[in-house]
């Protein structure tokens, strides 16, 4: 649960510009602020069933987005890389600062 969770999460954070404001709130409260269903449903005055729907919906539609647009796993990639690069600076020129800088940098794209 915990890996579908972080899964979520960083879906949510590539796409959720995407989403409808309900979506977003929904997802929000669900995966970020760990609100229940019926916690959710209560708020908004809707069934828990509802509630569930739409977060169910919502997650096919951020994987659906991440099968078409794969943002979040170019970041994975990038990721690795970056960790892969700063070893090889870290073992083959641990003296060269400005190179390591350039790498902080890119890394703050992230």
């Amino acid at each position: 649960m915990l890996e579908k969770t972080t899964r979520m999460n960083y879906l949510y954070d590539f796409y959720q510009s995407l989403l409808t404001p309900k979506q977003r709130n929904y997802m929000s409260l669900y995966y970020l602020d760990d609100y229940s269903l019926g916690e959710i449903a209560e708020e908004y005055e809707v069934s828990r069933q509802a509630v569930y729907d739409n977060i169910k919906r919502t997650e096919a539609m951020l994987e659906d987005y991440e099968q078409k647009l794969l943002l979040f796993q170019k970041f994975q990639q990038r990721h690795k890389l970056l960790h892969r690069l700063k070893a090889h600076i870290a073992e083959r020129y641990p003296n060269d600062e400005e190179l390591m800088r350039i790498v902080v940098e890119l890394e703050k794209l992230e």
